[in-house]
């Protein structure tokens, strides 16, 4: 055959299975793939083409996409790229291996998706504005505090100074990492009370810690990520480490809040929810790695609606989950190993709890209450999958924090 007509073939057949696989495609970098199973034998192609047992990530193909319009066959254990071998079947007819393949989803780690979920569905950042990339602290701060609706991809670690510093974040803005060399260090970011419709994501933000400080006191109160009374925001795919005060923090009536995917790590104050007297924030947290923590995994106090799902504390020293006040809280499908007091509700608050696993050191002091009530049901507000408790420190120590093939 011509060289022209396998390249055709290649583009066609390489069409059909971007086509096929859409929501794999859709879905967006996730962790998983499709196997690419022949209808006869039953049997994989694995990153050359042959037919091999379903088995192992080197039968695991991903659709990444190309100049073109077409896309990569990418393997999932080394990411090399297939090369396509077509045989010629005489008068114009071409078969492809046996004829016929179907795609079928690889079990285990879902795909994520690139757009929010949770009670943050509907944000979309700056999608629809212009696309620019910042590399100086000056640039992150001209894009992010504009008026218009910017993407501002950071392609590497940027130096934040006086440290401490969070930039105010106006609304309608996606600020996320190239890969993994997004960075933002020594500063964070902060989203006031006019803000809404903005994504965090796949960036590390980390070292403003001052081991001089009393870290319960209130001075040095440098953030990685502070929300005040801003609204629709999804903070996905980050890693926040070692700030003098809080990870991240959602205050004074904040809500329609989604935080998904990220590593909350070696930290005093994690992840503190509240700071008011009304019943208003609705927040969803799910597939989060919290370790090596002390308080606040998060402390939800006077939450309307507190959804977590999928999240794995470990090595936790103060306690882990608390639903303070009147919260009315879910969590569901978690893991707490080594973690003190690892979920409990106030009196006045409700606390349902389901498919959690606590394991290690984990317990509880007496008199906490670990659940009451019926609080709400999370269906009713959107549909969710759930992850095993016991598969999570797997699929988390992979697929949570900043990914290589996010934001490129």
């Amino acid at each position: 055959m011509t060289t022209a007509r396998h390249a055709a073939l290649a583009a066609a057949l390489l069409t059909l299975l971007a086509a096929t696989a859409t929501p794999a495609s859709a879905a967006g970098h996730g962790g998983g793939g499709y196997h690419i199973v022949n209808a006869e034998t039953g049997q994989c192609l694995d990153i050359k083409l042959r037919e091999q047992p379903c088995r192992g990530r080197t039968a695991e193909l991903r659709l990444e996409a190309a100049a073109g319009g077409q896309v990569h066959l990418v393997n999932g254990a080394n990411r090399s790229s297939a090369e396509v071998t077509l045989t010629y079947a005489g008068d114009g007819k071409y078969q492809i291996a046996d004829r016929l393949w179907t795609f079928r989803p690889v079990g285990g780690p879902r795909h994520w998706s690139d757009q929010a979920d949770g009670f943050a569905a509907g944000t979309t950042g700056g999608g629809g504005g212009q696309i620019v990339t910042v590399t100086t602290q000056e640039e992150l701060n001209t894009y992010v505090t504009a008026a218009e609706p910017y993407v501002i991809k950071v392609a590497g670690p940027i130096e934040i100074s006086p440290k401490g510093t969070e930039l105010k974040v106006a609304s309608n803005k996606t600020i996320i990492g190239v890969g993994t060399a997004g960075e933002i260090v020594g500063g964070g970011f902060f989203l006031g009370a006019t803000t809404s419709n903005v994504i965090i994501r796949n960036l590390t933000i980390r070292d403003t810690l001052m081991p001089e400080d009393d870290p319960d006191d209130k001075d040095f109160d440098y953030d990685a990520i502070q929300i005040d009374s801003a609204t629709k925001v999804w903070i996905d795919h980050n890693r926040l480490a070692r700030m003098n005060d809080g990870l991240l923090d959602a205050r004074k009536d904040a809500t329609d809040i989604t935080v998904s995917w990220n590593q909350f790590l070696d930290n005093n104050k994690t992840l503190g929810i509240g700071w008011t007297a009304n019943l208003i924030t609705r927040m969803t947290l799910h597939h989060n790695w919290f370790a090596r923590t002390n308080q606040r995994n998060p402390s939800g106090g006077n939450l309307l609606n507190m959804h977590m799902y999928s999240n794995y504390l470990q090595d936790i020293r103060s306690y882990g989950n608390w639903a303070r006040g009147e919260t009315k809280g879910v969590i569901e499908h978690s893991l707490f190993h080594n973690v003190a007091d690892p979920y409990f509700v106030d009196p006045a608050g409700e606390l349902v709890q389901r498919g959690n696993v606590v394991t290690g050191t984990s317990s509880w002091r007496d008199g906490l209450i670990k659940e009451q009530g019926a609080a709400f049901d999370p269906t009713s507000f959107y549909s969710y999958t759930l992850d095993p408790a016991t598969a999570l420190p797997a699929l988390l120590a992979e697929f949570s924090g900043p990914q290589p093939a996010i934001g490129l």
